[in-house]
């Protein structure tokens, strides 16, 4: 596997390839069984892998509960990019979807804080 820096100042290193975790779950009435999800996760971890993709609204978010669940033992190993304001309501709408512009502003410290917790801000 081979790995960049994400972004140009995070310093968070990363595979160059990240898994896309849509699948993981089956609330959209198709996917991976947890099972298969965790497979597939353990397959992408021993290849070295260390980004992953997710949202909460893939798979009603049964697809975040279990990605959580898959990094839990070793966190500190693995980048999670998420959604965060779409919601994860089965029937979108304006009322669920959320602030953009104030989710950002809310997001950023947070992501620079973590960054820093983990060493890897400058």
């Amino acid at each position: 596997m081979r790995y960049t820096t994400f972004g140009r100042r995070t310093g968070l290193r990363v595979s160059e390839y990240a898994l896309g975790t849509a699948n993981f779950g089956t609330g959209w009435g198709a996917g991976a069984e947890p099972d298969e999800a965790r497979r597939i996760f353990d397959r992408f971890a021993e290849a070295g892998g260390t980004f992953l993709d997710t949202a909460d609204t893939y798979q009603f978010g049964e697809s975040e509960e279990l990605t959580g669940k898959f990094i839990s033992a070793d966190r500190d190993h693995f980048v999670l990019a998420t959604k965060f304001t779409l919601g994860a309501a089965p029937q979108p709408s304006v009322s669920n979807a959320g602030r953009d512009g104030q989710a950002v502003q809310l997001c950023l410290p947070l992501m620079a804080a973590e960054a820093g917790r983990r060493g890897r801000f400058g």
